[in-house]
């Protein structure tokens, strides 16, 4: 039996079973199940579920919080619920949500949007970010000439990490808009084409086609891609279903290409600019603040799944600039004030089985992942989240004072992830400054939450 078998079967009886399912998908840490009818969860069974550090209920969707082991508990509930070999496609059963629409509705089904699309991506993000500040150290410490075959590997997988973007998030942007993502990828393959991205004198019947570059864009395709749904939605209605599989797709590119070049893919770069430049703008005048400001409320962000709302603007920050002022210094300090905090709940734990998955979960938190401790330690102990916002404001006034800047718009960030303070000529600079940060950091945040628990201690006694 495998370790999350027994996880699996006892997570599909506590909603309803296969038929209440209606999909099934996974990021970090979260098993994310999407449940048709509310009514048939056993929520007291879903709350003792085994091999979980805890079971999160929004809107539709059942969040199990399991950590970085997440891919082998989805791939384990996959096989036993055979969801695979299920055709969703012909399930009628209309979803029942008694979850009222208010304010926090919509932001959650926007963050859990938002996260399909570009959580897939990360990973190519991170390694083609890497791979650069591998190459400038290659090339600044080591002696590897710049126009060596070597050098030239390492930038194209740089370059097709961040160039192609477009054509990645058309794809996940077209299949969560349940359209076929092959057109939204070639949409994106057509906006990073040389013949068109930074092209001069390109028109379109006679229709001038502004000059942009499209590389490493985000927005551009965004308008595209939502454009492209209302015309596949029109299409699908007027076009036959015997003439649908060619004439449809033929006729939304003949379509929406031309309005993107037009007008939406300079619309799109005009928004990409203001975000650049407000988010630049708040890290240069502002950073002091706004870096502790945002560290100690990104657990929440994380908490209620807005922290997905922040990877569009980090990577098009980096695209546009090169650095990422704040937000992947604030996540990094947020991060790991939740686990030294949690180490600290660890450490007086008398409970020798509590204690070690505590300590467990702690330092699964300052490799980047937290919601393991937050919601299966931290959040149990709400004075704790003193500790947690002391060290994440102590590290964001160091931050934010001495300007440390992210180059690579990755996920997770914690101490295995300083390359991303590498800066684009090879520079260690904001690596110290880093190691300086985490220090101030963890020391606070620890010292803290551990006097805080003394004290809860003393008043018990």
């Amino acid at each position: 039996m495998a370790k999350y078998t027994n996880l699996s079967n006892k997570a599909l009886d506590s909603i309803g079973g296969i038929d209440n399912i209606s999909s099934i998908t996974h990021c970090a840490t979260r098993l994310r199940i999407n449940i048709k009818n509310e009514q048939l969860i056993d929520h007291e069974a879903l709350n003792n579920l085994p091999d979980i550090n805890a079971a999160v209920k929004k809107d539709n969707q059942i969040q199990l919080i399991i950590g970085p082991k997440v891919g082998e508990a989805y791939n384990e509930f996959i096989k036993v619920t055979g969801w695979e070999s299920t055709d969703k496609s012909e399930s009628k059963t209309k979803e029942v949500n008694t979850s009222k629409k208010n304010l926090q509705y919509y932001v959650n089904k926007f963050g859990s949007f938002m996260a399909a699309v570009f959580m897939p991506i990360v990973p190519a993000l991170i390694t083609g970010g890497i791979i650069l500040a591998i190459r400038n150290i290659l090339i600044n410490y080591f002696g590897v000439e710049t126009d060596s075959g070597t050098a030239q590997v390492l930038i194209a997988i740089f370059s097709a990490s961040f160039t192609f973007l477009p054509v990645y998030i058309g794809y996940t942007l077209s299949r969560n808009l349940n359209m076929d993502p092959i057109l939204g990828a070639l949409l994106g393959a057509v906006l990073v084409s040389p013949s068109i991205s930074g092209v001069e004198g390109l028109d379109f019947l006679g229709i001038p086609i502004p000059l942009v570059n499209y590389g490493s864009s985000v927005f551009p395709i965004f308008l595209g891609v939502f454009f492209m749904y209302f015309v596949n939605k029109l299409l699908s209605k007027i076009i036959p279903e015997a003439l649908s599989f060619f004439l449809k797709p033929l006729l939304t590119m003949i379509i929406v290409v031309p309005v993107t070049l037009i007008f939406l893919g300079p619309i799109g770069t005009t928004m990409s600019e203001f975000v650049g430049y407000v988010i630049t703008s708040i890290g240069e005048t502002i950073g002091t603040f706004a870096t502790p400001i945002l560290a100690a409320v990104y657990p929440y962000l994380v908490m209620f799944g807005l922290d997905k709302t922040l990877p569009p603007m980090k990577i098009q920050i980096v695209a546009e600039v090169g650095y990422d002022p704040f937000i992947t210094a604030a996540g990094f300090i947020s991060n790991l004030s939740v686990g030294a905090s949690a180490l600290a709940v660890a450490s007086s734990t008398i409970d020798k089985a509590k204690k070690g998955v505590i300590y467990s979960s702690g330092v699964t938190a300052l490799f980047g992942i937290t919601e393991p401790a937050f919601y299966g330690s931290l959040i149990l102990k709400p004075k704790t989240l003193i500790g947690v916002a002391s060290g994440a404001i102590a590290g964001g006034i160091v931050a934010g004072t001495f300007k440390l800047y992210a180059y690579i718009a990755g996920a997770a960030p914690g101490l295995s992830t300083f390359v991303f303070f590498i800066d684009n000529d090879g520079g260690f600079d904001k690596v110290i400054l880093g190691a300086i940060v985490a220090a101030v950091t963890i020391i606070v945040s620890f010292v803290v939450t551990k006097l805080i628990i003394r004290k809860e201690l003393q008043r018990e006694l």
